[in-house]
């Protein structure tokens, strides 16, 4: 039986062009994935009025696209570790896991994923999306500042840099324990770096 021609069913043909150019993207943007070494996310809250302690929570795997010259085609997607939160004492890491707060037997891992990208200027900018954390999905805005992409002094790879902070409030995603001692506005910042994953590279782990 002969094969259909492509010009016969211009809608498949259509269709076919399309998925092929939402596959590669913009010619101008780079795959990246985040080095899960030099990023990191820091974040505060109050203890009953008497400080803003601190903990760290680590990136687990995700991805960036960016052109540092056209940030139009800009999207993200990663997945933190929750479950290795890092309060400085084991019983209190053991403590904020817990069902009550970051509840994290059930949801080890909170994901985020990028809607759109808002440039400000050459540096700054709001990245929106959905964050998925305990569970429950929420659309946030997170601020935040391109500090530079360049080869690393070694020649090794590409990398580019960000920083960012937000506020969130903890009963937005179903948070509500201790009210009387823990505060409910939470503060984060993230230092990231990330990694490109040239084309030549057969070890390329980035965005699909």
């Amino acid at each position: 039986m002969p094969r259909p021609h492509p010009t016969r069913h211009p809608a498949r043909l259509v269709a076919l062009l399309l998925a092929l150019a939402l596959a590669s993207g913009p010619a101008g943007a780079s795959s990246y994935r985040y080095d899960l070494v030099h990023s990191q996310i820091l974040f505060s809250i109050d203890h009953d009025g008497y400080s803003r302690p601190f903990g760290r929570l680590h990136i687990a795997r995700g991805w960036l696209r960016f052109d540092p010259h056209d940030w139009s085609s800009a999207a993200t997607e990663l997945d933190i570790d929750m479950a290795g939160v890092d309060m400085g004492d084991a019983d209190w890491n053991e403590a904020v896991c817990r069902h009550p707060l970051l509840d994290c037997a059930a949801h080890p891992y909170a994901h985020f994923v990028s809607t759109r990208v808002e440039r400000l200027d050459d540096h700054h900018g709001i990245v929106h999306g959905v964050l998925t954390l305990r569970g429950i999905a929420r659309d946030i805005s997170l601020p935040f500042t391109f500090n530079r992409a360049a080869m690393t002094i070694y020649g090794l790879h590409v990398v580019a840099g960000f920083s960012a902070a937000t506020t969130l409030d903890r009963r937005d995603f179903g948070s509500t324990a201790f009210a009387g001692s823990i505060g409910r506005r939470v503060t984060v910042w993230l230092e990231l770096e990330a990694i490109r994953d040239d084309a030549h590279r057969s070890t390329s782990r980035g965005q699909p």
